[in-house]
């Protein structure tokens, strides 16, 4: 039960805002009809906040609503409060307050109505509930787990036909012609043979079983051969091979190099005397730097494999989660002994990652859908085209255009008799009005625009992954794009060393190298100089600290490359070691950060060389050829919420205890000593495009680090809340460092930037950069990059923590709205909070807007507020896990194959390698699958109003007979034989050259507003339809003599003449598989005339009248047309025809 504070409105009423607050429970049940909108509620405590209301009210908003009455402070925005029944300001729509009574019943009611929702969710809810778990080894622990297999199958044998039609009948095109073909089992209501409506329908249905018929196939064969796949398995009578669907928790499986670990494991032992392997984790988070993963110290020391089965150990896991960064698990030993090991993600093994050196075996914890990759695994919604939902509205009107026919057929008939069956006959008869193949011709076209993309030389190695949303890119009007990977090559530069006193650039690394040498040939003088503390340290000194911190400091491992002879390289302990003579081009360095590789070949190239790094020792090579051991005491990997990395190392010739820490200069800059020249340095390099890193040190005594270390493993033992005490003992050791220097890493432009932001600018598209980087690096990259002109005034938003300083910030930007706007993530949070209309308001005006330090949740909701706020179409572009979200919400997602790995391009639309392809991509293919479908679109509708006219006239000659005009065979081939190919065809038509297109981008900007699809254009075809199927079926009644077949045979050939005209008319750019559909359309038809004997006469289509009379209809039909075509194209010429001529 909630208290009674909670159980009634918090109602506080003030004499300006006069109004209320949202209710617990009402906010709840908000949340509960849709999770995904995020609904805030904002309470009216002004008097908890006199100061900053009154500072508010001192500087009023200069916006258009002065005068209104509310203020999004304090409550929803006006469209949700409407969703929410928030009201405030005039009091038509003001909520009244119900009084005592009114809130008693809310309680009772709303009450009984949360306990009883909540009682049916968990009753009927299908998400499993999760538990912990010790796994004992070669031992399956009791309870109901998930079986190791891979489904992604959609349907099964019995559920496939039912699924399939359930999926299709959803949609009201499908919907109402299984209504029209059933009628048709009727007598009464029989208007033609059974075929004429089925087999249309039919056809669509049986293309679309097919292919998800298909689909589904391949998506079997793969789960088959996956569930599969050999494993070898220890178990007491020796190593045994099982499938991967038979794997249990519990086993002991032994995974060989290159092979996918089959479900979620704890990495026990392997083959590295060390003690750790490398995997690829590209299929689950899309990283391609191989990962270190270490095995259970107790478990390695074991002498052989088979004696994990007879030690009394057990391995306590957590409930199974989705977060793949993170584990809590203990390793628990009691042989006499009791011995407790901490467990985290590095000595995991989770399925479908791929072991890269050595052989791993491991017990499993977590198996089928328990294990994070399946947790993960995620169904996007399915995105529609703003093209898709123009067309279904034109079915609307279409679907109302049948019935108004209808009625009014059946009003001139009059109302006698049963007329409920002619009205219902007259709308079977007019059911071709709503093209039942307009969705399948729009489908088939997408996969043709899918396959021009994918086969576009200019743009190599572009896939599509969703074809359902090509003539989206024609449409684009906001592109956001992430900077690093994205504008950038993502491949790091070592190009400057500062030092406080002395900065080193690229023209002076060879001050660097010779510093260092003279530090390591006279090693004496070096250690008698950093002892003594007292005494000022020169810059020879300060050179050699910094570089042997940034080659001790790090996760990098040399590998040795997959191509080379293991006998070339040597070994110490199973690990690569470096010949001291000799170069490196064999051994590649592996990191999860590229930032920390181009460190490491920084100091290679400058003398101090990394050669071995295992879990217990780092190995350098000084610039005389000298072997520099340490050990690693302790390493504190990188997280995005430390935004820091740290090691401690043992000296193993001197026996010093060093501590190491590099990171962000927001966080170090409260872990460093006291120093006046960080900060503007800091900005210094980022405003010349760097990305820094404050690299700092600390010198432990043995006791020191023995109190830490305690702490900290007990820190890692515990169960609950492990992170946060993990992080507060390490907190406890990161003060009073020294600051040892500031490194610039320089992250290059990727080819062609410039010219394709450019050329998407004149396309009338505004782009966005939304980037976790600092402000001051992205504005000098947004400059470089010419998002932002040189020419051009940029705004920086100042740093807004609260309503009153957003108001006053907001009141400054509005004057400047015309400038380049940047951002932070944290000022835009808080402004969106309270002035989210007012802000994008502004924000949408600015030609391009930076925001920098933005979270990935930041990006998504950015593309959220600019859909909504703007109805604009929304494309996103990134090449990280980072900009996952953001693709995904934008209307279409492109993903870059780069440097952070293959997770935003598995998660896109579409793959791309370059930014710089994005302009063809969006100004030439975007641009004809828009009108290229529009064109389609219509056309098929065409195809169905004009035949329709043709019925409604005739029944209206006859007497308003309910009677079809064309039977049987006529019917059907007239929308899928005799006029497919050509309409069809459509989808290969161009009004200008690729070149021409990419030299005028502003043609894009017409494609913006739609005008090549929607309701003027409609109507237009709609008069030409009426027009050309009134001249068809008048002049057949006109100029027949005799029999009324002679009607049919005049006005039906005049029909598909028509139709093919009408296509030659609209075509641009002549193709020569168009010519091909032209004469096999008119050939099938000359045929069809020949053998359909029942539907012609045979001796009246031979003779000179049916030729002249179907000539002259023809042409009375369709030459006005083409002289208005004329007229068009001399006085009113479109934008692209100019540039054609």
């Amino acid at each position: 039960m909630h208290s009674s504070s909670n159980a009634h409105t918090d109602l506080r009423i003030n004499s300006k805002y006069k109004l209320l607050v949202d209710t617990p429970a009402q906010n709840r049940t908000a949340g509960t009809k849709n999770k995904s909108k995020k609904v805030r509620h904002y309470s009216l405590a002004i008097e908890n906040d006199k100061e900053e209301e009154m500072a508010s009210d001192n500087a009023p908003l200069l916006n258009s609503q002065s005068d209104s009455n509310f203020d999004e402070d304090d409550y929803l925005s006006e469209r949700n409060r409407k969703n929410y029944g928030l009201y405030s300001g005039d009091s038509s729509g003001k909520k009244k307050d119900d009084g005592c009574c009114g809130k008693f019943i809310w309680c009772i009611c709303g009450g009984c109505f949360q306990v009883c929702g909540r009682g049916f969710v968990k009753l009927f809810s299908s998400e499993p509930e999760y538990e912990p778990r010790r796994v004992r080894f070669g031992q399956k622990p009791s309870g109901n787990f998930s079986r190791n297999i891979i489904r992604n199958q959609k349907y099964s044998v019995i559920t496939f036909i039912p699924l399939v039609l359930f999926h299709q009948f959803k949609y009201f095109l499908n919907l109402f012609f299984l209504c029209v073909a059933l009628t048709q089992f009727v007598p009464s209501l029989r208007v033609g043979p059974l075929y004429a409506y089925w087999a249309p329908l039919g056809f669509v249905l049986f293309v679309t079983l097919m292919k998800e018929a298909y689909d589904d196939i391949k998506r079997y064969l793969r789960d088959k051969k996956e569930n599969a796949q050999k494993y070898k398995k220890i178990t007491s009578n020796g190593v045994k091979t099982v499938a991967s669907s038979d794997i249990e928790i519990g086993d002991l499986i032994l995974v060989e190099k290159n092979q996918r670990v089959p479900a979620d494991m704890i990495f026990l032992r392997t083959t590295d005397k060390t003690g750790t392997n490398f995997i690829r984790t590209d299929q689950m988070d899309g990283e391609t730097d191989w990962k270190l993963r270490i095995a259970v110290p107790t478990c390695q020391r074991l002498p052989t494999d088979e004696d994990l089965l007879h030690i009394n150990a057990f391995v306590y896991a957590e409930k199974p989660e989705k977060d793949i960064y993170n584990f809590i698990g203990t390793f628990c030993k009691d042989n006499g002994e009791r011995e407790d090991v901490s467990l985290n993600v590095e000595n995991t093994l989770w399925a479908n990652t791929v072991v890269a050196t050595g052989e791993a075996i491991g017990v499993v914890i977590y198996t089928g859908n328990e294990t994070r990759s399946v947790m993960n695994t995620s169904y996007p919604k399915t995105k529609f085209g703003l093209l898709d939902s123009e067309l279904n509205n034109l079915t609307k009107v279409l679907f109302c255009l049948v019935l108004a026919l209808s009625l009014t057929l059946v009003c001139l008939k009059g109302f006698e008799g049963a007329w409920y069956k002619s009205l219902i006959r007259f709308t079977i008869l007019f059911s071709y009005i709503i093209p039942i193949s307009l969705r399948i011709n729009l489908d088939m076209a997408k996969l043709v625009y899918s396959w021009f993309i994918s086969r576009d030389d200019e743009i190599p190695d572009t896939v599509v992954r969703t074809s359902t949303i090509p003539e989206e890119l024609g449409r684009i009007s906001y592109l956001l794009t992430d900077k690093t990977g994205t504008l950038t090559q993502n491949e790091m530069v070592f190009k400057k060393l500062h030092l406080g006193t002395v900065s080193f650039g690229q023209d002076s690394m060879d001050e660097v190298r010779t510093y260092l040498h003279s530090v390591y040939a006279n090693p004496t003088k070096t250690e008698s100089s950093t002892s003594k503390k007292t005494i000022k340290r020169t810059v020879v000194t300060r050179v050699y600290e910094a570089v042997k911190a940034l080659a001790l400091c790090h996760n990098v491992t040399p590998v040795v490359d997959e191509n080379t002879p293991r006998s070339a390289t040597p070994e110490i302990n199973g690990h690569i070691e470096l010949k001291e003579t000799g170069g490196t081009s064999d051994i590649v360095y592996q990191a999860s950060s590229p930032d920390e590789v181009a460190l490491v070949t920084w100091t290679e190239s400058i003398g101090l060389t990394l050669i071995h790094r295992d879990l217990n020792e780092i190995h350098l090579r000084s610039p005389v050829g000298d072997t520099l051991k340490y050990r690693v005491l302790q390493v504190f990997p990188f997280t995005s919420e430390t935004k820091r990395m740290g090691i401690i190392v043992k000296d193993l010739d001197t026996g010093e205890i060093l501590f190491y820490m590099k990171g962000a200069d927001a966080v170090m800059q409260n872990h460093v000593n006291y120093n006046d020249w960080l900060e503007e340095e800091c900005g210094n390099m980022a405003r010349e495009g760097l990305r820094t890193l404050v690299v700092a040190k600390k010198s432990l005594t043995e006791e020191q680090f023995q109190d830490f270390e305690y702490r900290y493993n007990q820190a890692k033992l515990s169960v609950e809340d492990r992170a946060v005490k993990v992080l507060k003992v390490e907190e406890s050791l990161i003060y009073d460092m020294e600051l040892l220097c500031l490194t610039g890493v320089e992250d290059k432009l990727q080819q062609d930037v410039k010219p394709t932001l450019e050329l998407l600018r004149n396309a009338g598209i505004k782009i966005w950069m939304l980037t976790g980087d600092k402000m001051e690096t992205a504005i000098c990259i947004a400059q470089s990059s010419r998002l932002v002109a040189k020419t051009q005034s940029i705004y920086q938003f100042k740093l807004v923590t609260n309503r009153a300083e957003a108001h006053l910030e907001l009141n400054s930007f509005r004057r400047k709205c015309d400038h380049a706007l940047v951002i932070k993530g944290d000022s835009l949070e808080t402004v969106i909070k309270h002035y989210e209309h007012e802000f994008m308001e502004l924000a949408i005006q600015c030609p391009s807007v930076v925001v920098c330090r933005c979270t990935p949740t930041q990006k998504a909701d950015i593309v959220q507020l600019l859909k909504t706020h703007t109805g604009k179409r929304t494309c996103a572009i990134g090449d990280g896990g980072n900009d996952v979200s953001m693709i995904q919400m934008a209307d279409a997602g492109i993903g870059l194959v780069g440097k952070e790995g293959k997770q935003a391009s598995l998660a896109a639309d579409f793959s791309m390698t370059q930014f710089s392809h994005l302009g063809r991509l969006l100004i030439w293919h975007g641009r004809n699958s828009y009108k290229r479908s529009a064109a389609l679109g219509q056309f098929v509708i065409h195809r169905g109003l004009i035949i329709s006219v043709i019925q409604a006239v005739f029944s209206c000659a006859f007497f308003y007979i309910s009677v079809p005009l064309y039977h049987g065979m006529l019917q059907v081939g007239y929308s899928t034989v005799y006029t497919t190919a050509p309409v069809f065809s459509l989808v290969l038509d161009v009004d200008v050259r690729d070149d021409i297109a990419m030299t005028y981008p502003e043609l894009y900007k017409d494609l913006v507003k739609g005008r090549h699809l929607s309701y003027k254009t409609f109507f237009v075809w709609l008069l030409v339809s009426i027009y050309q199927g009134g001249i068809i079926m008048f002049g057949a009644l006109f100029l027949f003599e005799d029999d009324f077949i002679h009607i049919v045979s005049i006005s039906f050939t005049t029909l598909i003449l028509t139709e093919l005209i009408m296509v030659a008319l609209s075509v641009r750019t002549w193709h020569w598989l168009m010519l091909f559909a032209e004469f096999l359309s008119l050939l099938i038809y000359v045929v069809s005339v020949v053998i359909l004997k029942n539907e012609f006469d045979e001796q009246f289509i031979t003779s000179v009248p049916f030729y002249w009379k179907t000539l002259v209809i023809t042409l009375v039909s369709c030459l006005p047309l083409y002289i208005l075509k004329l007229l068009r194209k001399r006085f009113a010429p479109p934008n692209y025809s100019k540039l054609t001529e």
